[in-house]
């Protein structure tokens, strides 16, 4: 498709693309194979695009409807909660995090491997595919990856007068160091690091030190001595002035990129995802570097993480077009080209190189660190178990009891563990 077609196609109702426009809670038990319904959240840019995407679809497939079924983020699992209930979810359902496993272990979601030819897994990433596995069974798949990461301000740095360090090497320990180095150089309310490191950082730091955050089985796989030093680190962040105290991290618990102190031009380094690149750049008006996070050159600790995670009901009416639906999304070279990287970076190489022309600077520069970790022998890494997207919030709040003094990191640590480890267990 040229790219006025595509254009063209863009400005067009969904009424116009063979969408139907079906009531969102009409279920599509009663087997209706033409009739596909397809949930996602996004805002009006990520809309456009998937209704690109869709009209591209329903051109090479006459014969199915998608009824695509938006949603917003802060009602988004809510609403599939109660559609669940009724037996009335959509076909194709975008999700996220540890919820594949939630809902697999309820029986709900279909095994994305049973339609091979329908659906190639081997295009993928193989680490990509990881953390949707469910008991050895591939129940979503990425709709696209990014990994944990280091931005880098550089103009930050110089104006401190320090060196960036050698970060195919650096540690930990030289992280502090140079992070306590720009804050002493810069003027009152620049640091070092933006932030200390937060729950997405504990299962990199176990990682690195040899464990997991869960295990295989659906358990957690780090001990508690791993869970104090990463608690530690943290301390030593702010204790040394490298990062903000924590009254300053509170408020900027829920800040957006232009919020934030990378954003602000405030920080020389922010541990964070490697999607995050682009956005902070706008924000701050300057092209940011990313490199590896510390610890990498010891052990690697990074992963492929889904930025979202496409799945299909086990109850659906038409698994084999709602996996044909997936398989288009994820594979076809001129859908890659609409959506580019908006929900992270193709986990499939192919369409990495399809859209890179496409991309600015710094979005090449978040699919160029991809392809580096897709070449690397990563550890595996697997979905949270039912329970697990409880921890997100329990370790900021023994962070954060740990960072205001009401606990020293041993007893928050212990805390943690019990917390942490009721939660997945059920008890």
């Amino acid at each position: 498709m040229s790219l006025t077609r595509r254009a063209a196609l863009a400005g067009l109702p969904l009424s116009a693309l063979a969408l139907a426009a079906c009531n969102p809670n009409a279920a599509s038990r009663g087997g209706d194979s033409s009739l596909l319904r397809f949930s996602w959240w996004g805002n009006a840019d990520r809309q456009k695009a998937t209704e690109e995407m869709l009209a591209l679809f329903a051109e090479q497939n006459s014969d199915i409807s998608v009824s695509a079924e938006p949603g917003d983020i802060a009602s988004y699992w809510d609403r599939l909660n109660t559609a669940v209930a009724a037996g009335d979810e959509p076909d194709v359902i975008t999700m996220g995090g540890a919820y594949p496993a939630e809902y697999a272990a309820r029986g709900l979601l279909l095994d994305l491997g049973s339609h091979p030819d329908l659906l190639d897994l081997s295009l993928f990433d193989a680490a990509s595919l990881d953390p949707g596995t469910v008991d050895g069974t591939v129940v979503a798949v990425p709709t696209g990856i990014n990994a944990p990461a280091m931005i880098v301000n550089p103009a930050v740095l110089a104006a401190a007068g320090v060196e960036m360090p050698d970060t195919a090497t650096w540690t930990w320990d030289d992280y502090v160091e140079v992070c306590q180095a720009v804050t002493e150089g810069s003027e009152e309310g620049t640091y070092g690091s933006g932030t200390v490191l937060t729950h997405d950082s504990l299962d990199l730091w176990a990682r690195q030190h040899g464990q997991n955050l869960y295990t295989e089985d659906g358990a957690l796989g780090l001990d508690e001595a791993t869970v104090q030093g990463f608690l530690e680190l943290s301390q030593r962040l702010v204790d040394t002035g490298a990062s903000p105290g924590a009254d300053v991290l509170v408020e900027l618990t829920d800040a957006g990129a232009e919020q934030s102190l990378m954003g602000t031009g405030q920080a020389a380094f922010m541990a964070t995802w490697s999607s995050s690149l682009t956005a902070l750049s706008q924000a701050t008006g300057t092209d940011l570097e990313i490199v590896p996070l510390p610890g990498e050159g010891e052990r690697p600790g990074a992963w492929l993480q889904p930025s979202q995670l496409y799945t299909v009901s086990a109850r659906s009416a038409a698994p084999e077009q709602a996996v044909a639906l997936v398989s288009f999304l994820l594979t076809d070279p001129e859908a890659a080209r609409i959506v580019l990287t908006d929900r992270g970076v193709p986990a499939i190489a192919s369409q990495r190189e399809a859209i890179l022309q496409d991309l600015s600077a710094t979005a090449q520069a978040e699919v160029a660190y991809i392809d580096q970790l897709s070449g690397m022998d990563l550890a595996p890494t697997w979905i949270g178990p039912d329970g697990s997207t409880a921890i997100e919030e329990i370790t900021p709040r023994y962070q954060q009891e740990m960072l205001f003094g009401r606990r020293t990191p041993a007893e928050a640590a212990a805390g943690w563990f019990e917390e942490a480890d009721a939660a997945i267990s059920g008890g």
